[in-house]
């Protein structure tokens, strides 16, 4: 029995509990403000028509591409069977599109989708949908009708990729179409209702230019990272949630020669590459029986078998930090990957604590020489508390002393004021110091001339 069905069951039978409270006395009353959606008055009469556009149209509603033609065709239809209604005609627009979005969209929240302003859409349940705008949180009066109803976009979107969720697999990650990335949770993990959250990505990729206009980085700091993708340098880009790791990738990724074999590695592929030699690898969850998982660790190990010039593994998280670093170390120059920390030397601590999670029984001092080694620049990340992204660190590491691993920092961005309205601002800085990846720019035949004015 699917989980849909499951909950419609559930609401037929008897679930009342027989718990009993300690009673307070009447200055340890508590009010509890419960807050309920407004009640639609046109949905019976939208579910009605919407059963009759499956019945009569007999569309297939998983989004693809003939989407513009069933939209049109829902919108026909529906206008005729509503045409005889005494409705505003405000009110007929509004229930015609909210049909087609329902069809053939996401629900409620497919205009939160098509809005390019609107960078994250996060759903709590059906009562209460927040998106992110220029990197502030908003709440929308946007609700869902029930948990069923939300249950049924998060199966919308899940189900196309070949991903579930049910009781027995209550959280997973997908994409939209357009390589948003998608993460959903539900009952019993998450006691508010079923929860999507949907990181949106531009559809046309970010470049390096649009980078510098937004104030992440300077044209100088832009003009060094490409330098180092272009000479093979192993990348990491660090950072918090939201700071913008993966919209860095593809950039640095724009970088990469269209002669280049490019092998990319993700749990949901959501990277955006324009070069025309490219693999994309995807991680598998276990199935009904729990088995036939496939670990971003195992495609890892498989991309070395592919000859690839470049890997670029989405993020490292677990004990597939270890075969990345093995790979940098072995020949596979160029490669690049993200990870969360919240400096370069906090990215250090966290890559060492990933090799020991891949079960290996190796010294420190070991795996510090191989991080050494294998990785060559650290770029780090930041999300400011006024919502704007910026690269705070470019750091290269330079090798050893001793048991540490030393770092030096090439740029760096310091905080100088914060407006009353909370606009910040602030600074970059060139440390002044001539890094030792110079010499990989010069191997590579590139000018490093006033890199830095």
């Amino acid at each position: 029995m699917s989980l849909l069905k499951r909950l419609e069951k559930n609401k037929t039978e008897d679930t009342s509990l027989d718990v009993s409270l300690p009673t307070r006395t009447p200055d340890q009353e508590t009010k509890v403000q419960i807050t309920t959606p407004k009640k639609d008055p046109y949905q019976s009469l939208k579910n009605s028509l919407h059963q009759k556009v499956i019945s009569e149209l007999a569309l297939d509603f998983s989004t693809d591409s003939n989407n513009e033609n069933n939209a049109q065709k829902i919108s026909s239809l529906v206008s005729k069977l509503i045409d005889g209604e005494q409705l505003p005609r405000q009110e007929k627009q509004r229930i015609i599109s909210e049909i087609v979005d329902e069809a053939i969209g996401f629900g409620p929240i497919t205009p939160l989708l098509n809005n390019p302003e609107i960078s994250e859409v996060m759903v709590n349940g059906p009562n209460q949908v927040y998106i992110e705008r220029q990197g502030k949180l908003e709440k929308t009066d946007i609700c869902f009708r029930d948990d069923s109803h939300v249950l049924h976009i998060i199966e919308k979107i899940v189900s196309p990729i070949g991903r579930r969720i049910d009781e027995s697999m209550p959280m997973v990650d997908a994409r939209l179409p357009d390589g948003s990335r998608v993460n959903a949770i539900i009952a019993p993990l998450s006691l508010s209702g079923p929860t999507i959250t949907i990181r949106k990505f531009s559809k046309e990729p970010l470049k390096i230019e649009d980078l510098v206009s937004y104030g992440t980085l300077t044209e100088s700091m832009a003009k060094l990272i490409e330098n180092c993708v272009k000479a093979k340098l192993n990348i990491v880009v660090s950072g918090g949630t939201g700071s913008g790791k993966t919209t860095t990738l593809n950039v640095l990724s724009s970088f990469i020669s269209p002669e280049d074999r490019i092998i990319t590695i993700e749990d949901a592929a959501e990277l955006q590459l324009n070069q025309e030699h490219v693999i994309t690898l995807e991680s598998r969850p276990a199935n009904l029986e729990g088995k036939g998982s496939i670990s971003i660790r195992n495609l890892v190990k498989n991309a070395l078998r592919m000859r690839p010039d470049r890997i670029i593994v989405g993020e490292v998280r677990s004990g597939e930090a270890l075969d990345m670093l093995q790979a940098m170390n072995t020949g596979h120059d160029g490669s690049l990957t993200t990870g969360h920390a919240n400096s370069p030397r906090d990215m250090l601590s966290r890559l060492e604590t990933m090799v020991l999670m891949a079960g290996m029984d190796l010294p420190i001092r070991a795996i510090r020489e191989q991080i050494s080694s294998a990785i060559d620049l650290i770029i780090q990340q930041s999300r400011q508390r006024d919502g704007t992204r910026k690269i705070t660190h470019i750091t290269e590491i330079s090798g050893m002393e001793g048991d540490i691993i030393t770092l030096q920092d090439i740029f760096t961005y310091r905080q100088k004021t914060i407006s009353k309205s909370g606009v910040i601002t602030g600074e970059f800085s060139y440390t002044g110091i001539r890094p030792q990846i110079h010499s990989r720019f010069e191997d590579a035949g590139i000018n490093v001339d006033n890199l830095y004015l």
